[in-house]
Parts: structure tokens; sequence; C-alpha cells
């Protein structure tokens, strides 16, 4: 099975665990204090602006410390290791995740927590880290890709006039002369001919 995990073929570059985990940090406390100003609207009493802070404060603080624990625990696995690869996504998910387990006292949601989310950012690391799909072959340069795709799947033009006929800027060579001989066989129109410029 080949492995489509980031690992470079040369030497390791140490990662900075510390500016990865306070931009985590910032981030994802940002998104939690986005989510904990929807909680704060969606309640049923008024508790005004500082309600975001005092009532739904813990979202904030649980949003930024799940993200600064998954950015670090990722950073310095890959730096003992010295391997970037899906078990730091992993180590760092099983962390993370048993942070949402830890409120509720109970040994099996800190580890079912943190198993899942282990499991599921394992995999969308382990499948390309990309929404579009795997981009595990990062080396390979993209415009050549597309242009050796472009001259492998080619029509030749023949084939293509043929299925979709002349017209609308698509003309094939000769086209002049068989509309000049098709307006002077109809209408008995002398269409003077211009050199056509040779089809590349």
């Amino acid at each position: 099975m080949a492995d489509h995990s980031h690992s470079d073929d040369g030497p390791y570059h140490p990662k900075n665990a510390i500016g990865s985990t306070m931009n985590a940090v910032l981030l994802t406390g940002g998104a939690g204090l986005v989510v904990s100003g929807v909680q704060n609207t969606l309640a049923k009493e008024n508790r005004g602006f500082l309600g975001l802070f005092t009532r739904t404060g813990s979202t904030i603080g649980l949003f930024a410390l799940m993200g600064g624990t998954y950015a670090f625990v990722k950073d310095a696995s890959a730096n003992i290791r010295e391997k970037d690869d899906t078990w730091n996504t992993a180590l760092g998910g099983l962390f993370a995740g048993a942070l949402v387990g830890i409120p509720t006292g109970r040994l099996p949601r800190v580890l079912g927590f943190g198993a899942g989310l282990s499991i599921l950012l394992a995999t969308f690391e382990y499948s390309g880290a990309h929404f579009r799909g795997n981009r595990w072959k990062e080396h390979v340069d993209e415009v050549a890709r597309k242009d050796e795709i472009r001259t492998t799947r080619r029509r030749p033009f023949e084939e293509t006039i043929a299925e979709i006929g002349e017209g609308r800027g698509i003309y094939g060579p000769g086209y002049a002369e068989r509309r000049a001989a098709l307006l002077k066989a109809k209408y008995n129109i002398d269409v003077p001919v211009t050199p056509e410029k040779p089809y590349a």
C-alpha cells in the first residue's frame, strides 16, 4: 500500500511549535467567540453583551484550548520523532478531543472524544489534507501536469470539425474556397477568397 503521508524525502526541518500554537489559539479562539455569540443570541433571557463572556465564555476557552493543544502536540510530536506524517495529526487530535470530554468527568467520554477527533483528523490528513482530493504528489509541477494532459487527450482537429461542424469561429482548412463555391452555386455571387493563414 502506498504511503500518502506528507513526509519529505529530504532532511527534516524542525517546526516552531510555540508560534503555531499561538496562531492556533488566536484562530480557534476567534471561532469560539463566534460560537459563543451565537449561543448568547439564542438564549431565551436577555444576557447583554457581557453574557458573551460571563455565560457562554467557556466555549471561547474550550475552542482556544483545543486549537492550541492540537497545534502544540502535532508540532512537538513531529520535532521529537523528526517525521512529518499522519501520526502527528492523530496524536494532536487525541489530546484536543480529550479536552471535550474532561468537563464531563467520565473517562469513557474523554477517551471516546479523543479517539473520535483523532480518527477524523488523521483520516483527513492521510487522504491529502484537502477537500478537493489527494495532493500527496506535491513535487509535480501543476503547469507541466496540465500540459501533459492536454497533449495526451487532444483530439484531431478534423474529428472535431466532423463532429460539431464549422462555424462559430471554428473553421477547417479550405473553408473559404468551400464557402465561395457554395455561394456561387446557390446565389451566383462571386466572393473573393482571401488567402488562409496556416492552421497551427
